[in-house]
């Protein structure tokens, strides 16, 4: 980061100049930006719930050395999407970024897919969180796990989260906020138990490679002999995790000195939950009673591990703060996926834009926008009960989502691509993104191997619909963020639509 840039443009005029009302409240510090994205990686989500792509799959080094890698790509994501973050700070973030910087299909492409991969990350998460529930609390209250139990929790949990968004930015930034402290609180905690409780330390676990694909494994993996190629499956673990900094871009129009705050809050975000998982994975597989006989749990490893490990009584509070942190990231996503449904709207992208894009005088929230992404959520449990195949579709398309502003950025920079914004880092950011590309293609093709091969005909159908609808009807129709004539139109319609709104909030 260059320590000598001047002071941030007012974050309003730098708005109005990319042809943008500030109709959304800004209200959100630094903190604030950046726990809305470390609530929406919260590692004691899907850190805890997947925990067999790892335990089942290579065993003790898919964690200790896993989380590293997983990080550490993810970690160059976070920096390619800070640098150009700092330079265009709107709401819908990704979308405004290709857009600029690759073209009005460029753009188009990566909002369905951003958009595609906030609506089943929030799907996956909450299903997660049900399973969570069930396993935590279910046999105390005689609750079994089944798709019409699963679908009500996610009508009662997604609404609530959806209300509590409708209900103003300062709302959902305290529970955030809150969520940032609770789950460092929860890593803390839960490590500390781990190592406390464990019958003995197996710290060499961290860098053992075993084979658990198949019945061995539980079955969570196809059995297979290529041990690289299992540690491969594993990495989806730390991947899916660590998916979710854009939040923090696609809150810039709420986030006073976006240009600075918003780059931040990706990267650091990335950086201190990665090494939070890493922490608590560790502790987890040092802590375990038996290796062999954990993989063979597969999904309930977690459960299997805490009763053998932790007393009753301190197992419940633990629970009960991993199901807040749990129902708070869902609360987050709703955040992060409606600001892009608003953003991709006003820009006349998507089906009902202009009821998608308007805002509430009274909460200065994307109400339409707040609960589309609601219904969108609960709506694909109903047809997407493989969890694993949820995931493996959420990462790949959130992480095409990430690369391809990226990429455009790569192709325009020091060219169209000129005026940096004051997070910058630099002739570092060519290399940056070329392995930003790499990742992806690597992310792709692990996330349609098997068991996850309907993974793969998911995103066949994707990138069929998507080119259909580009070709047919939007290439025409879809006119991309406000450039030339269209900016100057804009100008025109902001303070109009700002004198609509209550200033009280703002």
């Amino acid at each position: 980061m260059k320590p000598d840039t001047p002071p941030a443009a007012d974050d309003v005029a730098t708005l109005h100049a990319m042809g943008y009302a500030q109709e959304l409240s800004r209200t959100m510090g630094r903190f604030s930006n950046f726990a809305i994205s470390f609530s929406v990686i919260c590692i004691l989500s899907g850190g805890i719930n997947s925990l067999a792509q790892a335990t089942s799959g290579a065993g003790g080094a898919a964690l200790g050395l896993g989380w590293v890698i997983g990080g550490a790509c993810t970690l160059l994501f976070s920096l390619g999407m800070a640098q150009i973050a700092s330079a265009y700070p709107t709401a819908g973030g990704l979308y405004h970024w290709s857009s600029i910087l690759g073209g009005r299909f460029w753009g188009w492409l990566t909002a369905w897919f951003n958009l595609i991969g906030l609506i089943t990350v929030l799907a996956a998460v909450n299903v997660g969180t049900f399973s969570f529930f069930v396993g935590a609390f279910g046999p105390a209250l005689g609750l079994q796990a089944g798709p019409l139990p699963q679908f009500i929790f996610m009508i009662v949990i997604t609404g609530a989260q959806a209300l509590l968004n409708h209900l103003g930015i300062k709302l959902t930034s305290r529970l955030t906020d809150l969520s940032g402290y609770l789950i460092l609180f929860g890593v803390v905690l839960l490590t500390g138990v781990l190592l406390a409780y464990a019958p003995s330390h197996h710290v060499s676990r961290l860098w053992t490679f075993t084979n658990y694909s198949g019945p061995v494994g539980g079955g969570v993996w196809p059995k297979t002999s290529s041990l690289a190629f299992v540690f491969l499956l594993s990495l989806l673990l730390p991947l899916f995790t660590l998916t979710g900094s854009d939040a923090s871009a696609h809150t810039a129009e709420e986030t006073h000195d976006a240009a600075r705050n918003v780059p931040r809050g990706i990267v650091s975000s990335v950086f201190w939950a990665a090494a939070a998982a890493w922490a608590l994975s560790c502790a987890f597989v040092i802590a375990i009673p038996d290796m062999d006989q954990a993989a063979k749990q597969g999904w309930n490893v977690f459960f299997w591990a805490m009763d053998r490990l932790v007393p009753a009584p301190l197992k419940i509070a633990i629970y009960l703060i991993l199901l807040i942190a749990q129902l708070l990231c869902g609360l987050a996503i709703v955040t992060s996926a409606s600001r892009m449904i608003f953003a991709f709207a006003r820009d006349g992208g998507l089906p009902l834009s202009a009821r998608l894009k308007i805002v509430s005088p009274r909460f200065r929230t994307p109400a339409a926008a707040i609960w589309t992404s609601a219904v969108l959520a609960v709506a694909f449990t109903a047809y997407a009960d493989a969890y694993s195949t949820v995931v493996s579709v959420t990462s790949i398309i959130l992480y095409l989502s990430y690369a391809m502003p990226i990429a455009a950025g790569l192709f325009a920079y020091r060219r169209r691509w000129t005026t940096m914004g004051p997070w910058d880092i630099g002739p570092w950011f060519p290399v940056v993104a070329v392995l930003c590309i790499v990742v992806a293609a690597g992310i792709f093709y692990i996330g349609v191997q098997p068991p996850n091969a309907l993974a793969l005909t998911v995103m066949l159908a994707i990138f069929a619909v998507t080119l259909a609808l580009w070709f047919a009807v939007e290439r025409k129709r879809f006119k991309g963020p406000p450039i030339g004539a269209a900016l100057t139109q804009r100008q025109v319609a902001i303070t109009t639509v700002e004198a609509e709104l209550d200033p009280a909030v703002g």
